[in-house]
């Protein structure tokens, strides 16, 4: 029988259900030997931002900086965060790290581009962690919902466990 999970895509918007969210796919991935390509994906600025950044910072040269030292200040807090969460594992456990191929960390709209590098890396499974929200608000942040409607793979979507 063909393996079915040979590649996991982990999606992350670096919230605080992250790593809980990451366990899961780190354990799937020690079960089937699967790769794990960790995502995350800046928003776009909106109109609102963009207009208030140019009202603030004259130079354009200047702007252009700060949204580069943006990607740069996720791409250091990801790496961060993943020395954290892995610096928890010991003996077999620690070998899961070696099954994470890439990590990546791009601009666009999160569900849209997480559905995209998901056929491109040719993942099996989608793994993303659900928002935190109280009970007057959805279960599922708009970002789960949207790739839920339209993925053609299995996703996973972890519940916080605080709210769980």
């Amino acid at each position: 029988m063909k393996q079915l999970v040979t590649n996991i895509l982990f999606a992350t918007d670096l919230s605080a259900n992250s790593p809980h969210a990451l366990r899961y796919a780190a354990s799937i991935a020690q079960a089937t030997g699967a790769q794990i390509h960790v995502l995350h994906v800046n928003e776009p600025l909106s109109d609102d931002a963009k207009i208030t950044m140019e009202m603030f910072i004259l130079n354009e040269e200047t702007r252009k900086t700060a949204l580069s030292r943006r990607h740069e200040m996720v791409r250091k807090v990801l790496a961060e965060r993943q020395a954290k969460f892995w610096a928890r594992f010991e003996g077999d456990d620690a070998k899961i790290r070696e099954q994470v191929t890439t990590v990546e960390v791009t601009d666009g709209h999160p569900a849209e581009v997480i559905l995209r590098r998901s056929v491109e890396l040719e993942c099996d499974l989608i793994v993303l962690g659900a928002h935190d929200h109280g009970f007057s608000h959805t279960f599922l942040g708009t970002v789960a919902k949207r790739v839920l409607r339209r993925s053609k793979i299995p996703t996973l979507i972890v519940p916080n466990p605080e709210e769980a």
